[in-house]
């Protein structure tokens, strides 16, 4: 092997999704796959969650919506929550994707584009809880409401879900989003039915806080074995990726494997353990396109080092190595250039 590997294990991909199905059941599991399947492979990610059961995903923008109903067939759910040009709500109109809506201009340009185009677009309205992160304002929701249940009962929109993000800062934070969340869905119960898509909760509120779960639980890194920053392990919940590189060369008690910074692993990792055959080994420093382990008894050249993956030879979780450098776990696979292969190894 000259080039480093992802290797993608589709059955603890699938273990992982059924753990994070029966945490948070009755709650429908939206797996999330944002950031190309969170630098696991979009197609990967679909096709082994297809297999797994999962029938909610939730691609982010409608660019990657339209790349998940190729694969994925007519039968899936898919929900865009990025706001987006005309020509794009063009498109997911045409793909039945639903639309996160976080502003009134959006909702008035898809009715618009609704409209011209002779169908209904499925929204799903955003209510700002207080992260005001792209949310329609609590003060103008009662008049978003109008609008929607105006355009619903024309014809040109189906109002399937409320959801919102919340900040996952505090307890007493997610308890006062919540409470927005419940008073936004009362306005929408007295202009008519309910939608029967209601999700406030991502990765960690979903799994710690099951009183603020909605019929709908957006997951990405969960199911990814991907756990949060500082966070505790989860159980079930495994690594489903490895970053692997093999040994070029052997220099004393160290040697050198090919991987480095120009493949989008940070020089600043130096000092984490790695997994190698003759277990846990400290990554000495790394180079431009080269790192440097500390030896074990009968290492040679070709022999494989695990940078990251789920333990089994020693080496630690991409979010153990993230958080030496005081990020996300997901920044260590998504910051990975295209040189890494991706390689499904079951």
């Amino acid at each position: 092997m000259s080039r480093p590997e992802i290797r993608l294990s589709s059955a603890i991909f699938r273990a992982n999704i059924d753990a994070v199905r029966a945490r948070v059941a009755p709650s429908t599991l939206m797996l999330v796959l944002k950031d190309d399947a969170y630098g696991h492979g979009l197609s990967w990610a679909v096709d082994a969650a297809l297999d797994a059961g999962v029938d909610w995903f939730g691609s982010y923008d409608i660019r990657t919506g339209l790349s998940v109903r190729r694969i994925a067939g007519g039968d899936a759910r898919i929900f865009a929550w990025a706001t987006s040009t005309d020509a794009e709500i063009d498109d997911a109109l045409m793909q039945r994707i639903d639309l996160g809506v976080g502003t009134i201009d959006y909702l008035r340009r898809i009715i618009a584009r609704a409209e011209a185009l002779g169908t209904a677009a499925r929204v799903h309205l955003k209510i700002d809880t207080g992260l005001h992160r792209n949310g329609i304002l609590p003060e103008d929701w009662a008049s978003a409401v109008v609008e929607a249940r105006r355009a619903e009962q024309a014809g040109f929109l189906e109002l399937d879900g409320i959801w919102s993000h919340i900040a996952e800062a505090s307890d007493a934070d997610d308890d006062i989003a919540q409470q927005a969340f419940l008073d936004a869905v009362s306005i929408v119960e007295e202009s008519g039915a309910i939608p029967a898509a209601l999700h406030l909760t991502a990765s960690a509120a979903s799994w710690w806080r099951p009183e603020l779960r909605g019929t709908v639980s957006r997951i990405g890194a969960f199911c990814y074995g991907i756990r949060s920053a500082d966070g505790p392990e989860l159980e079930g919940i495994r690594p489903a990726a490895s970053l692997i590189a093999t040994v070029t060369d052997l220099d004393g008690d160290r040697v050198t494997i090919g991987i480095g910074s120009f493949d989008g692993l940070p020089s600043t990792l130096s000092g984490s353990l790695v997994g190698t055959p003759g277990g846990a080994r400290t990554l000495l420093s790394v180079d431009h396109t080269s790192s440097s382990v500390e030896g074990w008894p009968g290492m040679r050249v070709g022999d494989e080092v695990m940078l990251f993956g789920p333990g089994d030879h020693g080496e630690t979780s991409a979010t153990t190595l993230a958080e030496r450098i005081d990020t996300v776990g997901e920044e260590i696979l998504t910051r990975l250039t295209p040189r890494v292969r991706r390689v499904v190894a079951d």
